[in-house]
């Protein structure tokens, strides 16, 4: 089902007007546009990043790594889900990875900025991709699970947001949230990333379970290179030129292999049901209360 986003009546999904107030979203170029105006808005994330990052993430430990964990807690939490939203899909990275992995899934991918849905329907051409806000989200217990992959720390209205995943979700429907963890972490990458927070773990779950969530697994993960990233953070705070958090991303190709082959061995320790208490970044599947 759908929900209006303007006067927020309930009906059928196949339906492209809203029978309450005749509201029908706008096209921006070949995807629907639920909330135009915040489209070009820099306010939480720099479009110009999607290029770079589309150009990074298929090679880069961190986001491979990080998509074999998505792509694992989804088919071993919630095997029975036929369709799946990614809230802040990007250039579509995750969604390509899902795609390959579970090819009956029904794909649906939303994101504030338009900008980077044309890297996504270039990667995962099945995909149902719209532009929209994740504080109104205009869908009613439409979706089997829903995703957000380091997209809650960019907005200052968490809790609004996952209130209104779990209205979008069926009865039962399953959550994947990655996060940016321990608030003692921060440093000016996260500013000029656009990040409102970092998340500590007792956060993150009251938070969930006042939206009506029950969190199901809840770990850490980039957590055997936690040393060395609380090293680079400090470099951050000390430093003075401008920070440029594209260039962090790039790493020699020995070393990036080398970062990969530890996060792999932390993956699979994940897997056999080691939970980490401490890392760079938090995994949690929830559902619906």
């Amino acid at each position: 089902m759908k929900r209006c986003p303007v006067c927020e009546t309930v009906h059928d999904a196949g339906e492209p007007e809203c029978p309450g107030c005749g509201f029908t979203p706008e096209q921006v170029g070949e995807f629907a546009s639920y909330a135009p105006e915040l489209s070009r808005n820099c306010e939480g994330f720099r479009p110009e990043y999607f290029s770079d990052l589309a150009a990074i993430e298929a090679t880069n430990f961190w986001f491979r790594s990080r998509n074999d964990l998505i792509v694992w807690a989804l088919g071993r939490y919630f095997p029975e889900a036929v369709s799946f939203l990614e809230i802040g899909c990007g250039t579509g990275f995750v969604l390509s990875g899902i795609a390959k992995a579970y090819p009956g899934l029904a794909l649906f991918g939303s994101d504030v900025y338009s900008a980077g849905l044309g890297f996504a329907a270039n990667r995962v051409p099945h995909a149902q991709l719209m532009q929209m806000d994740a504080r109104t989200i205009p869908f009613e217990e439409h979706f089997d699970a829903v995703g957000a992959f380091d997209v809650l720390e960019h907005i200052e209205e968490d809790e609004k947001v996952l209130v209104q995943i779990r209205r979008a979700l069926k009865p039962g429907g399953g959550l994947l949230l990655t996060v940016p963890q321990h608030p003692w972490l921060w440093s000016p990458i996260d500013a000029y990333a656009c990040h409102v927070r970092r998340y500590s773990r007792n956060d993150l779950h009251v938070k969930l379970l006042r939206a009506g969530f029950e969190v199901l697994r809840s770990t850490s993960f980039v957590s055997l290179l936690l040393p060395a990233m609380v090293l680079s953070r400090f470099c951050n705070r000390v430093q003075t030129e401008k920070i440029d958090p594209p260039k962090e991303l790039e790493q020699a190709p020995r070393v990036n292999q080398f970062l990969e082959a530890v996060l792999r061995f932390e993956y699979r320790l994940i897997r056999l049901g080691y939970s980490f208490g401490l890392g760079g970044s938090r995994l949690v599947a929830a559902r619906k209360l």
